[in-house]
């Protein structure tokens, strides 16, 4: 894959951010934000966006499928691609929608592209603070540009630093991540977005972050990002993430061995 396709996907996000993102952050009307599920929130920003996106990515890539997270919530049938032949793009326009409706950040733009159901090439972009990260398969990860690794200098367990996405966790699994926190430094509450946390973990902010819920828009492109750089992004029993398994549960690290730490001090094993 040529690095042209880097290039131009993520002037794409810019272009969709520009044009559509931030003009409307914190100017939306009542009327421009809609519940699409219980707790779920989708505005115009979101859905413009993914229009935009989605018609850039397949004049990229003609032939290919777009699978869009407010597409998908239209036709839930979409996900069946994500398994399937040839390009596929997935699409989260406006991750951090509720921070977004909110008027707080931070939000992100991201795309990850699977051929033949293998992630490939994937994009996160900040657009407040205009952080874009990028990799494609094999050829690591670039943070605005510079090759970045999570693998450096890693403090000591008692001293790491990361996040726990608690809320929709089961009781027994939120109470022992919540014990086991100090055990490991200092256990951050979230963000409400993982994009942000996924570029947290390649500046080095923090080691690690956990989720439960594990919708593919919003973990297939940082999974990718985070592996490149010389991560991990596995399922709590330590299976390799894939964005088409319907599971829960995902422990993200810089390193197999702080995934290794994290897990055994907060989920107790």
């Amino acid at each position: 894959m040529a690095d042209r396709l880097l290039e131009d996907v993520g002037a794409l996000l810019r272009e969709a951010a520009a044009e559509v993102v931030v003009p409307m952050f914190r100017r939306l009307d009542a009327a421009d934000i809609a519940e699409k599920a219980p707790g779920e929130l989708v505005t115009v920003a979101d859905r413009r966006a993914e229009e935009l996106i989605s018609a850039g990515l397949r004049r990229l890539r003609p032939g290919s499928v777009v699978v869009g997270e407010e597409a998908v919530a239209e036709d839930p049938d979409l996900l069946r691609h994500l398994r399937g032949d040839g390009d596929v793009w997935l699409v989260d326009p406006v991750d951090g929608t509720a921070n977004f409706a909110a008027g707080r950040c931070p939000f992100a733009l991201m795309v990850a592209l699977l051929s033949d159901g293998v992630p490939v090439a994937s994009w996160v972009y900040d657009p407040l603070d205009g952080t874009m990260a990028t990799c494609r398969a094999g050829a690591g990860t670039r943070l605005d540009g510079t090759p970045v690794r999570t693998t450096g200098s890693v403090p000591e367990v008692g001293a790491l630093r990361g996040t726990a996405m608690t809320r929709f966790l089961p009781p027994a699994t939120r109470q022992s991540v919540v014990a086991g926190g100090g055990r490991i430094g200092e256990l951050l509450p979230g963000q409400h977005c993982a994009g942000r946390e996924y570029l947290d973990l390649l500046t080095g902010a923090q080691q690690f972050v956990l989720f439960w819920r594990t919708l593919p828009w919003d973990h297939a492109p940082g999974a990718l990002l985070v592996r490149e750089a010389g991560g991990v992004a596995r399922r709590f029993d330590g299976t390799d993430y894939h964005p088409a398994d319907d599971g829960r549960g995902l422990l993200v690290a810089s390193s197999a061995e702080v995934w290794d730490e994290v897990r055994a001090a907060l989920l107790g094993g």
